[in-house]
C-alpha cells in the first residue's frame, strides 16, 4: 500500500517550511505569489490532500457534508447525485454514510453521533425515522418519516402525485383501481393512499379494500399482492402502485401470469427513479425531482452552516452548530406517461 503523503513532504518536495505550505493551502494571507504557485504545483503533483479528521481537529472545520442513508437503494442514489452536483462549486465535499443496523428505529443518530464534529460539519437525513432538533450539526432531513417538524425539511408533493395517477387511470375509463402502498411508517406513504381514494372519491368511485394492498416498497411484495388481486373473480384493470421499485413487480406478476401490460393491465408508479424508463413496457409513473430534493436540501444545510452558502471561515470562527430555521419545502409532482396505460378494453 502506497504511502499517504504528509504535509511535511510537500514542505521538503517544495523547499519550504510547514507553515508556509500550511498557509497556501487553506488560502491565508502572507505568502508571496510566486511561492504560493509554486507549492500549489507540488501539491498538485505530489497529490496530497489533508485527512477530514486531521482538518476538523485543526480547525474545528471538515467542509464536508454528510448523507446519512439506512440503505442505498434508488431513492436515496438519487438523492446523492442531486447533493453531489449541489456541491460541485462549493468547498464542501460529500460523505455518503451507511452502517450496521439500517433500519432501525433512530438509526440517524448513531450515525450522527459516529461522524459528528470530526468527519463533517453538518448532515443530510434521508427519510429518517426521527429528527433530533438537538443534534450535534445541522441537519436537513428529506422526506422524514413523520413529516416536517422542527429541523429544516424537504419533500414531494406526495398528495397531489398520487392524485395525478389515479385522475390519469381515471380519464382512461378504468374503475377497478388497485393500490398498492409504502410502508405504514411514512407519511409520504399515508399520503399516497390518501391521494388514491381521494381521487376515487371525487370521481364517484368507491375505494375496494381487497384492492388496497401494502407492499412496503417492496418488488417481492408487490408481486405477492399483485397475484393475490388478479386471481379476484373481479380483478382490477389497472393498478397504482406507491414507488417505481412496486411497480416493477406488479410487472413481473402480470408477466408470470400472462396478463399483457398495458391491454389487459395498466400499471402507474411513483419516482420515476432511472430504471422505470427500460422497464418493458415502459413504466407510466409520478416524477418527483429526486435529484432536486437533494440539492434543495444542500442549500438549506449550507444556509445553517459556520459562513453561510458554504463559504469558507477562517480558523478560529463561528463555531459548528448554527442551526437553521424550521422551513419546509415542498417541491411538486408531475405525471409521466410511458408505455404501461391505456384505456379500459
Amino acid at each position: 500500500m502506497a504511502r499517504r503523503v504528509t504535509i511535511t513532504d510537500v514542505a521538503h518536495e517544495a523547499g519550504v517550511s510547514v507553515a508556509t505550505v500550511s498557509k497556501v493551502i487553506n488560502g491565508r494571507d502572507g505568502i508571496a505569489l510566486a511561492t504560493a504557485t509554486h507549492v500549489q504545483e507540488v501539491v498538485d503533483r505530489l497529490g496530497y490532500e489533508s485527512s477530514l479528521v486531521a482538518r476538523g481537529m485543526r480547525s474545528h472545520r471538515t467542509f464536508a457534508v454528510g448523507v446519512l442513508v439506512a440503505e442505498f437503494e434508488p431513492f436515496s442514489t438519487e438523492i446523492l447525485k442531486g447533493v453531489g452536483a449541489a456541491l460541485a462549486h462549493t468547498d464542501y465535499a460529500l460523505l455518503a454514510y451507511t452502517g450496521g443496523g439500517a433500519g432501525r428505529a433512530g438509526w440517524e443518530r448513531r450515525y450522527l453521533s459516529r461522524l459528528s464534529g470530526t468527519l463533517i460539519d453538518g448532515a443530510i437525513l434521508v427519510t429518517p425515522t426521527v429528527v433530533d432538533p438537538d443534534a450535534p450539526v445541522p441537519v436537513v432531513a428529506v422526506d422524514p418519516h413523520a413529516g416536517p417538524g422542527a429541523m429544516p425539511t424537504v419533500d414531494s408533493d406526495n398528495l397531489e402525485g398520487a392524485m395525478l395517477a389515479v385522475r390519469h387511470l381515471l380519464g382512461l375509463g378504468h374503475r377497478r383501481i388497485g393500490f398498492l402502498g409504502g410502508r405504514r411508517d411514512l407519511e409520504s406513504s399515508a399520503l399516497r393512499e390518501a391521494g388514491y381514494v381521494q381521487a376515487l372519491m371525487d370521481a364517484g368511485v368507491t375505494p375496494d379494500a381487497d384492492l388496497m394492498h401494502v407492499a412496503e416498497y417492496r418488488r417481492g411484495a408487490a408481486y405477492e399482492a399483485t397475484a393475490a388481486m388478479l386471481a379476484l373473480p373481479d380483478p382490477p384493470t389497472a393498478v397504482f402502485a406507491a414507488n417505481d421499485v412496486s411497480a416493477m413487480g406488479i410487472l413481473d406478476a402480470a408477466a408470470r401470469l400472462g396478463v399483457r401490460v398495458p391491454d389487459q393491465l395498466s400499471v402507474v408508479g411513483f419516482d420515476d427513479i432511472p430504471e422505470s424508463a427500460s422497464t418493458t413496457p415502459p413504466l407510466t409513473t409520478v416524477r418527483q425531482e429526486i435529484q432536486q430534493l437533494g440539492s434543495t436540501a444542500v442549500q438549506l444545510l449550507l444556509a445553517a452552516l459556520p459562513g453561510g452558502a458554504g463559504a469558507q471561515d477562517e480558523p478560529g470562527g463561528t463555531q459548528p452548530g448554527a442551526r437553521g430555521r424550521a422551513v419546509h419545502e415542498r417541491l411538486p409532482t408531475s405525471l409521466v406517461v410511458r408505455g404501461t396505460t391505456a384505456p379500459r378494453r
